[in-house]
């Protein structure tokens, strides 16, 4: 079936989860970026035919224009492939100091085995969710006097928290959740002062939107099984 063959046909929810699905794809495949992909799957849930959907995944891999009745069953989701994170090298950055100020290190980086940092009268954040890492134990070794810092892992990442706190602390409330096999080992270290060094384990917004959208899908079969038994009666 070609994109011009049934363009004002009405689509049906099966055929925009079908596209929700090569979107969610290719952004794991790193060929849509978050924006882009907001943008295309919010098209996607507003597209009424399927001259509307078609555009949408045409540059993608497995794009065409969708079929009713198409299956959507998919293989279950492949565990975190933490080995490709492991990449050895120098780390991209090192160190990082906040007076009275604030630094961030996020995104797509790499953490070096031993990371230090500063926060005086300031706040830092070191967020791990996206990182890849120099080594299978890596350390921040966070002094915070006066000010905070906070450190975000990934789920599936083991924690160890070594730090000493003088009227501040550290926050123990991640440790002895089990690592994942071949996940890294994040040990936090330091010293705070008037301080506090904290430690949050948070899913990433691509994490949450797949997670958001299996919800809706799990709704959209329950609806249609519902309707399913409805016609039986």
């Amino acid at each position: 079936m070609t994109d011009d063959a049934v363009p004002d046909l009405r689509a049906s929810d099966a055929d925009r989860e079908q596209v929700a699905g090569i979107l969610r794809d290719a952004l794991a495949e790193g060929r849509l970026d978050m924006e882009e992909f907001e943008e295309r799957l919010d098209a996607t849930y507003r597209a009424r035919t399927y001259g509307e959907l078609a555009p949408i995944t045409r540059d993608l891999p497995a794009a065409g224009v969708p079929v009713p009745a198409v299956s959507l069953t998919k293989e279950p989701a492949a565990g975190s492939d933490w080995s490709g994170r492991i990449v050895g090298g120098e780390g991209s950055s090192s160190w990082a100091v906040a007076v009275m100020s604030g630094f961030q290190r996020k995104g797509h980086w790499t953490m070096p085995r031993r990371f230090t940092c500063l926060a005086f009268w300031g706040g830092g954040e070191i967020d791990l969710r996206e990182a890849n890492f120099a080594d299978r134990e890596v350390e921040v070794n966070a002094i915070a006097i006066m000010g905070g810092v906070d450190v975000i892992v990934p789920p599936g990442v083991e924690v160890v928290v070594r730090g000493i706190g003088v009227m501040g602390g550290f926050d123990h409330r991640e440790e002895g959740v089990p690592g994942e096999p071949g996940a890294p080992r994040v040990v936090v270290t330091g010293f705070a002062l008037w301080g506090g060094v904290g430690v949050q384990r948070k899913l990433t917004r691509a994490e949450k939107l797949r997670i958001r959208e299996e919800r809706r899908q799990e709704k959209l079969e329950r609806r249609a099984g519902r309707r399913e038994l409805d016609g039986e009666y």
